[in-house]
This record gives C-alpha cells, structure tokens and sequence, in this order.
C-alpha cells in the first residue's frame, strides 16, 4: 500500500513509526512531516491545511490511504476533498469535526443526545461572559469556542482570573477561536482519555490513557497541549470503560451519523470520573497528543488494518486490538516559555547516543539547518517515550533518557504518572 500521512507533530510522528512497521506499506509519505520522521518516510513540503495540495499529493503518489493527524487538516475540510477525488481516508469530515472544532457545537450536541457533561454557557461578548459567571462558583472553566491548539482552556481559582482570561479570549489572544466563550461548571473527579474507532456504523474501542495538562509539576502552571501521558491508566476499570462506551461513544457515533455527518476515524473522548460516573469533557477527532504516543507504544496489532478498516467501512470483520502487556510514558521536553512565548531555535544534542532499551524519542517541534543542526521549532519541542513492565519502570527509562539529552532551552515535568502511582 501507498499511505500518505498528514501533519508534523509527535502524533504524526508515532503513527508514521507505527505504520512504517507495517509489512502491508509499500510507500509511506508525510505532509510536511518532520525531521524525525524521515527516518521511517518521505517527507513533502505540503502543509496540513493545504486541501488541495494534499489531495493533488495523494494523487501523484497513488495513495491507498491518506491517514489525517491533526485537527486543522479535519477542519479544513480535508476528508471531504478526499472523499469527492475517491481517495479512502481515515479522519473525519469537517462536518463531524465540529464535535472538536466548536466546544458549543459539542455541548448542544451533547444535550441534544442525551451524554452526561457539565452545566454550561455559550457566551457571544465579553460583557455576557462575565455576567454568566454569575451562575457559576470557583473554580471556573473557561473555554474558547474555537480550535486553540489545545491552549483554549482556563481553570480560573477567583473571579479575577476568570474576568482575565475572558477578557484575553474576545481580545483576541486565541485569534478567531476566541470569539465565542463558553463558561462551564467545574467538574470534581479524576481526568482520563479513552479512544474509539468508527467506519460510519460499526465502533471499536481503542485504547486509554492519562495526561497531564498543567505545564509545571504538582498540576500547576497554565495548560498546555499536554506535557506528558502514560498508558494503561488505572483510573480506566472495566466499570467505567463499559460506561463510557454506553453513555458516550456509542451516542456520539449514533447522534453525529443522524446529524448526517457519519464518523470515520477516530474519536477521542476526554472525559472526568466523578462520583455519579463519566462526564464528557470534550472531543477531539483525532488522536491525542502525546496519548497517541504511548497508546502506539503499546499496540502489538498492526495498526493500518484498522485505519484502512474505517476508511472502507469493514471495522466489523476486525478482532479487537492486542495490546503489550506493558506500561508505556511519554515525557514531553517543551521550550523554555511554553505555552505563553516557547524560545525558538535552541540546538538539541545527543538524540545519537544510546537512550536505552524501550525508549523511542518522537520529534514534536523540530526542524534541521542546512549543516544538519536539530533546533527547537515549536513549544513541544520532543517526545521521549518508554515501555517497560511497570510505570515506574518505563519513567525511569524515560528520564533516564531525557538526561542524555542535551537540550539548554528546553523543560519538562519531573513527575509523569504521578496519580497512578499515589493509588
């Protein structure tokens, strides 16, 4: 097969890692890729946004499938160009990228079909936001509308920071994201991301993890996009993946192919393990980054079986997914100033030297000069993952790799894991 892989990012680098495993790839191109990633594909200067530049791409190399990793090429319409040129793809098409791409989109769906999530309000000016807060008591969830690269969202401890973080999203700090804010009730549990398949009928759950969103270690610091995930998480017991299967996978599938927008690809719920059972948090329609890391640094199956599987509409004839009997972690190494101002174009030493066993480092944000320099090019600047037999064996693996990492401009949090392992 040809496959054609669309974005740059450490998930885009793990899928292309998993794929590139594959005794069924013939081909493997990435658009644009990055340069970690060329050590398991081509790579192709066409950005994830450029609809018609990947479909023309998909053309010329005769692409079986075109594989979409971020949320931006699914907003863009991308699975929709592809599906009218006939060329499989797995991801979404725009309309069924609304469960990610407008958090009020998400929350009226979310009524409309009866899944469990928190009280709400969708707020059109700044003034309306602050008075909504009226209805709600600290801490505040402030969310953007929009996509914001996953740094939309303000937990809020005081009315002042809550006033603060409205009056940043309608002034513009999230650009065209921000111009809707839905405020929501805090919801009080434990935080997990639980992942399923679909091909327009038939679903398949496919793996959970836990991240971690606050930049610093101890959860404090602003949100980030993720700062690191590991995998099993044991928050996920099968009591709660049954019900989330239940009351939030199975309707979301059933209410957005009723909206007209059946789902192909897949579906990543985020979600809060409260007292009174699981509450969506929110969707994304993609993999998670970094949670697609470990969930493909534990998957023993081929995984492009499943993803040509939900391009084609056949899921149903596929066994569920083997998965290691093994942890996995991800620790992401960000830029100093991350998420607020990362520090660009800091050199990066010592991806040559022997990390150790188990240890697979993901490029997230990186580019090469022209004399074969690694710079830092983004916030999450790489993904330095493990195995081993237990968490606290894989995180020592993985720290003990970051140490040989010579990196001056870059940070990471020390305690990856930690809830599992205050159980």
């Amino acid at each position: 097969m040809n496959i054609l892989i669309v974005g740059s990012g450490g998930r885009e680098h793990a899928l292309a890692w998993k794929i590139a495993a594959s005794p069924l790839v013939k081909r493997l191109v990435a658009a644009p890729g990055n340069p970690g990633m060329a050590a398991q594909c081509e790579l192709r200067g066409v950005a994830a946004t450029d609809v018609d530049g990947l479909v023309a791409l998909a053309r010329e190399i005769a692409a079986d499938l075109v594989v979409i990793g971020p949320e931006s090429a699914v907003a863009a319409g991308l699975a929709d160009a592809l599906q009218l040129a006939g060329i499989p793809c797995f991801g979404p098409t725009a309309g069924a990228g609304q469960l990610e791409s407008s958090k009020a989109f998400t929350k009226a769906f979310a009524d409309r079909y009866g899944l469990p999530t928190s009280a709400y309000v969708v707020c059109e000016t700044e003034a309306a936001a602050k008075a909504a807060l009226d209805g709600f008591s600290a801490p505040y969830v402030i969310k953007a509308d929009g996509l914001a690269a996953g740094k939309g969202v303000t937990i809020a401890q005081d009315r002042g920071e809550a006033e603060a973080a409205i009056h940043d999203a309608f002034g513009g700090r999230f650009g065209a994201a921000g111009a809707r804010v839905v405020i929501e009730e805090f919801l009080e549990g434990e935080i997990g991301s639980l992942f399923a398949l679909c091909d327009g009928e038939a679903s398949m759950l496919f793996g959970w993890a836990q991240d971690h969103k606050r930049a610093f270690d101890g959860e404090q610091g602003p949100n980030t996009g993720g700062m690191g995930t590991y995998s099993p998480a044991p928050v996920f017991t099968p009591e709660l993946v049954e019900q989330v299967r239940e009351r939030l996978v199975e309707p979301a599938f059933a209410g957005i192919a009723a909206d007209g927008s059946p789902y192909r690809g897949v579906l990543f719920v985020e979600l809060m393990a409260t007292k009174t059972g699981p509450k969506l948090v929110e969707f994304n329609v993609r993999f998670g980054d970094p949670e697609c890391q470990v969930l493909m640094l534990r998957l023993e199956s081929d995984l492009v079986p499943y993803l040509v599987a939900c391009a084609n509409g056949t899921l149903k004839d596929m066994p569920p997914p083997a998965w290691r009997d093994e942890q996995a972690v991800c620790v992401v190494l960000a830029a100093k100033g991350y998420p607020e101002t990362p520090k660009g174009g800091g050199e990066i030493r010592g991806l040559d030297a022997d990390l150790g066993e188990g240890v697979v480092v993901f490029h997230a944000g990186t580019k090469l000069d022209a004399d074969g320099t690694l710079r830092a090019a983004g916030g999450r600047v790489l993904n330095v993952c493990a195995r081993g037999a237990t968490l606290e064996a894989a995180r020592e693996k993985a720290y003990a790799a970051i140490a040989k990492i010579d990196f001056p401009d870059g940070f990471c949090r020390t305690d990856i894991g930690w809830r599992a392992l205050a159980r």
